[in-house]
């Protein structure tokens, strides 16, 4: 039977081709461009074509073929399998679950390690998820994603109904998620909001590897409404900062660009701080910006609460700074627990 798929706010924006390869890399271009020209794949009721962009909240509906699809098979890959990988990797998720029941498994994204696979990656999450399979007939699947050098809390659905719950709770808004970051420089308000439209730069490397976000105008090409909202926790004088912010919107490297605008990046986030984002003796130059904590409404009515513990080098140049890395205080109202009906 067909199986319904609500659009996640991290894919708001993407083409339908593009959405199906990162989600269902084993479906062939040919079998995809087949499937759009019957019209067994639809966008809210309606055909979708592979140029169309989607947005978060859409529901995207998908034929038997898509659902069981697999990968095809190689006598002789000319690289190392990717389920000798997983093999490889089986304890390093495992490890690294900070909660797991019948339907969802959270883990602790290390820095480093890509959500999903790209052009030369051969290591990543999603690559990874055989070894989290367990009890379940079907490969648990990736609800959201975290940039490679952003470390935390990441959400891995173990059903269909859970991947389209938690997607659909993304979409919504029905949730919480809660960042970490260390900024070079200090907010001028200790408590805010940055909001405005966000929009891609082409990148000029290969694959547009340096592609950029920035602040742009409402009603320009691509241009996406993001808001973040922020709390300046502790201060090391007026160089450094610890900054908690949640992100009401899913825009690709939404808090990066937000605290880079206030005039105050990131600590090693190169990319929108340049050397600016420079740490100092030695708090290490690696990304400081951590998935602290989320809080989601499940698709029983309940809702999910899951904390990740802070990578070696951020609990460095806290405690270097003088900040308490098992800091449990929120800034952030809490989300209203919903009554299971």
């Amino acid at each position: 039977m067909p199986e319904l798929r609500t659009i996640g706010a991290d894919d708001d924006g993407v083409r339908v081709d593009r959405w199906f390869k990162r989600h269902y890399p084993h479906v062939t271009h040919t079998l995809l461009e087949k499937l759009l020209r019957k019209g067994e794949v639809r966008l809210d009721g309606k055909r979708a074509k592979a140029a169309d962009r989607i947005a978060a909240g859409q529901a995207m509906r998908l034929p038997p073929q898509v659902i069981h699809a697999k990968p095809p098979q190689r006598d002789k890959p000319d690289t190392e399998p990717k389920h000798l990988l997983a093999t490889k990797d089986m304890g390093s998720l495992a490890d690294r679950i900070l909660y797991m029941d019948k339907q969802v498994i959270v883990i602790d994204k290390p820095p480093g390690l890509a959500t999903q696979g790209g052009s030369g990656l051969t290591k990543h999450v999603d690559g990874m998820l055989d070894s989290l399979q367990y009890e379940k007939p079907t490969r648990p699947k990736l609800v959201h994603r975290l940039d490679r050098d952003t470390s935390g809390v990441l959400l891995i659905a173990r059903t269909a109904l859970a991947a389209s719950g938690l997607s659909a709770s993304l979409a919504l808004r029905d949730t919480s998620k809660v960042y970490w970051a260390l900024t070079r420089g200090v907010p001028k308000q200790k408590n805010g909001v940055v909001k405005g439209a966000l929009a891609k730069e082409g990148g000029h490397g290969p694959h547009g590897r340096d592609e950029r976000m920035a602040m742009t105008e409402e009603g320009d090409e691509g241009a996406k409404f993001s808001l973040t909202e922020y709390a300046v926790m502790a201060t090391a004088g007026t160089e450094f900062a610890w900054v908690a912010a949640r992100p009401i919107t899913g825009r690709t490297h939404q808090i990066r660009v937000h605290l880079a605008s206030l005039g105050t990046p990131i600590v090693g986030d190169f990319k929108y701080g340049g050397t600016d984002s420079r740490g100092k003796g030695d708090i290490a130059d690696k990304l400081h910006l951590h998935a602290r904590s989320i809080d989601i409404g499940r698709p029983d009515g309940g809702r999910l609460q899951a904390t990740a513990p802070m990578p070696p080098h951020m609990v460095k140049s806290w405690k270097l700074l003088g900040f308490n890395p098992d800091d449990k205080s929120d800034p952030f109202p809490p989300k209203k627990t919903k009554k299971k009906r």
